[in-house]
């Protein structure tokens, strides 16, 4: 299926209602948030097919602690610039959404049995800005990040997922970014998918749309493939925080489903009513 008929397909099954779907974006490189490519055009038009939400909840995979899942309670998240050698066009990407305080601290709560607490020192970094440019360029919704903890096994980003599904119910969209597959050591620029990309990337595929999301989880099943995939796995917790959050009601729609610079999957999905 194409991505054009993907996207109308989502489109049309968007429909407003009071549940709102649930989002993994594959961001890839922060050029993406300056370029024309295959993947912020993908994005804007999601963007026009999503029903408006009353607060977006980032998870992004550059958002990392130990111990502890933050939550950003600011009232107004900085951007921030979490990369080096780009050019300088990148550095003066701002997003002036306003933060959502008072539903942050109520996840906060939520996430009690996830060691939550409260953070302000944090802000939207370029996995949370560099996709809603494009989802929502007006930046006129409200938007917060919680962390993902580093220390836990993956299992545990299903369970934060789970936590906060509730919130889909009280117009609060989801958002995952990350990546599928995430082997920078192991890039060709240019060149073609790895054979370990396409084979992680595969798996991932069907284990998501079987809901076996206890094998998505499983480190030592996944074996040397995950290690491959992820040396190490921030930009593929988000992915399992989303798919937690989901339940047996929801269709799922794949988009943007390429392997980029050889051994960076792009593969987002959307969680969403049949």
């Amino acid at each position: 299926m194409s991505l054009a008929h993907s996207l109308r397909n989502l489109r049309d099954s968007l429909s407003p209602s009071a549940r709102m779907p649930l989002v993994f974006l594959g961001h890839g490189s922060p050029m993406n948030a300056i370029e024309d490519t295959s993947f912020s055009r993908a994005w804007s038009d999601l963007g026009r097919a999503l029903p408006r939400p009353a607060a977006i909840l980032v998870v992004s995979a550059h958002w990392m602690t130990r111990g502890t899942t933050l939550v950003d309670v600011s009232a107004m998240p900085r951007t921030i610039h979490d990369f080096y050698g780009f050019p300088q066009q990148l550095y003066q990407q701002s997003y002036p959404a306003h933060g959502a305080p008072d539903l942050a601290r109520e996840v906060v709560t939520l996430l009690a049995s996830h060691h939550a607490a409260e953070d302000e020192s944090w802000g939207l970094d370029h996995g949370a800005w560099s996709v809603l440019n494009f989802l929502y360029p007006e930046a006129d919704v409200p938007v917060f990040q919680i962390s993902i903890d580093m220390s836990k096994g993956l299992e545990w980003q299903l369970e934060v997922g789970q936590a906060l599904a509730e919130l889909r119910d009280r117009g609060v969209l989801i958002l995952g970014s990350g990546n599928v597959v995430h082997n920078l050591r192991a890039m060709r620029p240019g060149g073609r998918p790895q054979d370990f990309a396409l084979e992680f990337d595969g798996l991932f595929t069907d284990r998501l749309s079987n809901r076996d999301f206890a094998a998505l989880a499983d480190r030592e099943k996944l074996g040397a493939l995950l290690r491959m995939a992820h040396p190490t796995v921030d930009h593929y917790l988000p992915a399992l925080t989303i798919a937690g959050a989901s339940d047996e009601r929801d269709a799922l729609t794949f988009m943007t489903d390429t392997i980029d610079l050889g051994s960076v999957s792009m593969r987002s999905f959307v969680f969403h009513g049949a």
